[in-house]
């Protein structure tokens, strides 16, 4: 009958069989045996499970875990730490126009790693409000009186110093940025405000406040800002965590000569206001010009920085496309579409002899407005008389020319110079008017499919105004949408879709445009991409402490997932040094048995043993 033998690593004592009838023969097997085998084999199978799967999940949370912390950075409402002395503060006023407001960010320590960001939040109170406080009016209109912009802006700065600790004043970072209102005062306006700022400030507030932290910023810095911003929060500038991830090809500004490098692929903005429209991405290759003039140009729209905190190293180095175009706005675009309808009219009534929208009853007939709804043109004490077609097409049509298109290679808007965008590998987000026009009223807002948004504006312009009031006292529509936002909504879709499409030059079948008003339910400010650059060379102070540290104790650098590759090879040291131990034992008792039985036939033999003969 047959028979299985196990002995092939064991001492020979330790020997036993199994048979087909005599199974139950195991459980005569020494108990020692039994308690080293199974030892044996748990071993066995707990660096399986120590070398496989926790190696498995600790790589999945190792690339979750960078998302999650730019998650937490826009969704975290919980209070800021004042407490914690490794916590760091910054301070950021935006002099706008309209008025002036004040943002308090926070930052952890930084991780000692030269390859990797602040961690830069905004700051809550206890309450879990964010730390921010506006007045008014703009500090421009300070310009005839610099004398008084210390006192104006004082409250704001108030408010900030009783949110950071006073222990942190000294090293906290104050920036005083001014934007749109400023740049239109003579330079001698500006100067005089921000002496006034830079004098009397550092008198009465502790914060860190140099003469370079108070400035009137370009159209194109406050682009940069708000493009690092949007990007910083998607987390853009982090390193590939794997294959999943969208990349680009990059040619490094300054190191074209060198091969170019893969990174994280970032984010467009496009951003279309009241009175402006503004385009801001990332040109990842080597641009070309058609002309020098044009070259001229680029060098003005072209915006080239590191992010990093070495200026050494090019890892964070970007060139980025940024343009603004004023008139192009929502509002701005419809009042020069009526002054255009005013001026033509009249002239075609001149040379023809007509009286069209002199009166109620012969009104102008606008394609851009939805059907029969009636408006009014007021220019020069006289009114012009309008009523709507609601002709979606038509209207497209009729703005066209507005877009001021030339026949210039890679140009946009008036004319201007535009960089190739690689449709096929990039993504853009759309804020403002970009997301009121599909969301507000046609909700639709997120990604936007040309097809899908042409048919639902049609669809809205060719609706009687009746209808369109009707839904509105249902409520059908945002909560913030007006009756402003129903009667404009027919030709902003219109001047939206143009656009994006003819004026910068989108494919209708690009899929990659995601119209937003927040980011993570958090409005993003061009501020926090202010104080990111910054403040990008702060950390240096914590990477020479890191790097300190590192050198004399290295082993505290070891993250988890390490030590426990370090932990699993010392125990398959120790379990092979086992096996060797065992082997060696089963050679000395074979050895002893082999002795025995010479000396056992010997002597049934009859022959004398060695020592015998000895």
């Amino acid at each position: 009958m047959g028979r299985i033998g196990i002995s092939c690593l064991f001492p020979a004592s330790w020997h036993f069989s199994i048979s087909p009838v005599g199974c139950p023969r195991i459980l005569n097997t020494n108990l020692r045996q039994i308690i080293v085998i199974s030892v044996l084999a748990a071993a066995a199978s707990l660096l399986y499970f120590s070398v496989v799967i926790i190696r498995n999940k600790y790589g999945r949370l190792s690339r979750d875990k960078k998302f999650q912390r730019y998650l937490a950075r826009v969704t975290d409402i919980e209070a800021t730490d004042t407490n914690n002395p490794n916590v760091n503060y910054g301070v950021v006023v935006d002099c706008g126009s309209s008025g002036s407001r004040i943002f308090v960010y926070c930052w952890p320590r930084h991780n000692g790693n030269p390859h990797d960001l602040l961690d830069i939040r905004q700051m809550r109170d206890k309450n879990r409000k964010p730390v921010v406080m506006k007045i008014k009016p703009g500090i421009s209109e300070f310009a005839t009186s610099p004398e008084k912009v210390s006192d104006y802006i004082s409250p704001l700065l108030n408010f900030a110093a009783e949110h950071v600790p006073r222990a942190k004043h000294k090293e906290t970072p104050l920036y005083i940025l001014c934007t749109a209102g400023m740049r239109i005062l003579p330079e001698s306006q500006q100067k005089a405000i921000l002496e006034d700022l830079l004098t009397d400030i550092p008198v009465h507030f502790d914060f860190l406040f140099s003469d370079s932290h108070a400035e009137v910023i370009s159209g194109k810095q406050e682009g940069v800002y708000a493009w690092i911003g949007i990007n910083f929060v998607l987390g853009r500038f982090e390193h590939i965590e794997d294959d999943e991830e969208a990349v680009v090809e990059v040619n490094i500004p300054g190191s074209e000569s060198r091969e170019a490098i893969l990174r994280k692929r970032t984010a467009g903005i496009l951003d279309m206001g009241g009175v402006s429209t503004q385009i801001a991405y990332e040109v990842p290759k080597t641009v070309s010009f058609a002309s020098s003039q044009q070259e001229e140009v680029a060098k003005n729209l072209l915006a080239e920085f590191n992010l990093g905190c070495d200026v050494h190293q090019t890892e964070h180095v970007y060139r980025v496309y940024v343009a603004t175009f004023l008139g192009f706005g929502g509002n701005a675009a419809r009042q020069r579409y009526e002054d255009w309808i005013f001026a033509n009219t009249v002239q075609k009534n001149r040379l023809l002899g007509k009286q069209t929208g002199l009166a109620p009853d012969t009104p102008y007939l606008d394609p851009c407005l939805p059907l029969d709804i009636k408006d009014e043109i007021q220019q020069n004490g006289q009114t012009m008389y309008l009523r709507g077609t609601g002709d979606f097409d038509l209207c497209r049509e009729t703005i066209q020319p507005f877009m001021n298109k030339t026949n210039e290679t890679q140009t946009s808007l008036n004319g201007v110079y535009q960089p190739p965008i690689h449709f096929q590998n990039s993504e853009f987000y759309g804020f403002s008017e970009f997301y009121y026009c599909t969301e507000d009223v046609l909700r639709m807002g997120g990604d936007y499919n040309a097809a899908t948004f042409t048919k639902a504006a049609k669809d809205y312009c060719a609706t009687k105004w009746s209808i369109l009031r009707e839904r509105f006292d249902r409520g059908l529509y945002a909560s913030h949408a007006d009756l402003h936002r129903l009667k404009y909504q027919c030709f902003k879709s219109a001047w939206m879709f143009e656009v994006f499409h003819r004026g910068f030059s989108f494919p209708v079948s690009y899929k990659n445009l995601k119209t937003a008003l927040q980011v993570y339910d958090k409005e993003v400010q061009w501020t926090l991409g202010a104080i990111l650059y910054r403040t990008r060379f702060l950390p240096l102070r914590d990477i020479q402490q890191e790097t300190f540290r590192a050198s004399h104790a290295h082993w505290r650098g070891f993250s988890f997932v390490y030590n426990h590759y370090l932990f699993s090879g010392c125990f398959l040291v120790v379990l092979l040094s086992i096996l060797l131990y065992l082997l060696r034992l089963r050679r000395i008792h074979r050895r002893t048995l082999r002795g025995a039985s010479t000396t056992t036939l010997w002597l049934e033999e009859g022959l004398p043993s060695q020592k015998m003969a000895a």
